[in-house]
């Protein structure tokens, strides 16, 4: 009885631990998701399209982003500031063909404020700022060779346990053009995001397509859909680290000459949690 006795408590210490440590890596998940995190963190990712409309060739992408919070202290507003560089190596077709050329494409970034309201209590965030591109693009068949500027809105939605659903919204719309053929530009792009926590650190997840409607005339409409599994990792005095494999494929394409059929997304985000309340 005594040996029982004094084992409970190693029990119930042992079971607090690894309730513990089950919430913390549900809640890296949902960050490492989230449109709206403020866990500081760099993000690499290769698409890989097998199959592609409107050219033979095989197309690449290798994505470097980073996720810079701003806390309220030390920000220019009131608010939580979130600011999100992209920067894109593409492999690009030279024609109908096979043949293909590797450059830089254009540099998308956002600046969202997360807003006091609603209460971040009831699991409901929502962001709202600018948002821009760059023509950054090294070739002309890389980019849109236009200066883009217009609104963005976010929202992610955390307030049941191992559950995200949320979105992120944009529309860039031309100012400037990089040469006289260039044509003005008003897209929209609506990423929706949802996200399940299976087991310890493994999730399911649909975020990583982006649908694309052009408001001007015959402008592309792109219509894709994912769906993807991952795994976050947390070990001791290191940063956590995210995993994740997701396919996609087009759903409905309408004057898009060229756009991927099916495509492979290989993702690696590591975390600094540390960093959160740095002073940046």
């Amino acid at each position: 009885m005594v040996i029982l006795s004094m084992s409970d408590p190693f029990a119930a210490m042992a079971q607090a631990q690894a309730t513990s440590r089950q919430e913390e890596l549900e809640k890296l998940a949902e960050e490492f998701s989230d449109p709206l995190t403020t866990l500081p963190q760099v993000f690499f990712r290769d698409d890989y399209s097998p199959a592609n409309y409107g050219t033979n060739a095989q197309l690449n992408t290798f994505l470097l982003r980073a996720i810079v919070p701003r806390v309220p202290r030390f920000s220019l507003f009131p608010f939580i500031q979130l600011i999100r560089p992209s920067l894109e190596l593409i492999t690009v077709p030279t024609g109908k063909g096979s043949s293909t050329r590797t450059e830089f494409g254009d540099l998308p970034l956002f600046d969202l404020a997360v807003l006091p309201w609603p209460a971040e209590k009831i699991g409901l965030k929502l962001g709202i700022g600018p948002t821009f591109v760059l023509p950054t693009a090294t070739s002309k068949i890389a980019g849109q060779g236009a200066w883009q500027a217009g609104p963005a809105v976010g929202a992610a939605y955390t307030g049941v346990p191992g559950f995200l659903a949320g979105f992120l919204f944009q529309n860039p719309i031309s100012f400037a053009y990089t040469s006289p053929q260039r044509q003005p530009l008003s897209t929209m792009e609506f990423q929706p995001i949802l996200l399940v926590h299976v087991w310890k650190g493994w999730y399911v997840r649909s975020a990583d397509s982006t649908w694309e409607y052009g408001w001007r005339r015959h402008s592309p409409t792109m219509l894709p859909l994912s769906f993807g599994v991952g795994d976050v990792i947390v070990r001791p005095g290191l940063p956590p680290l995210n995993f994740y494999v997701t396919g996609e494929w087009m759903v409905y394409r309408q004057f898009a000459p060229t756009a991927f059929q099916t495509s492979i997304k290989f993702g690696l985000t590591i975390g600094f949690p540390e960093l959160r309340e740095w002073k940046w």
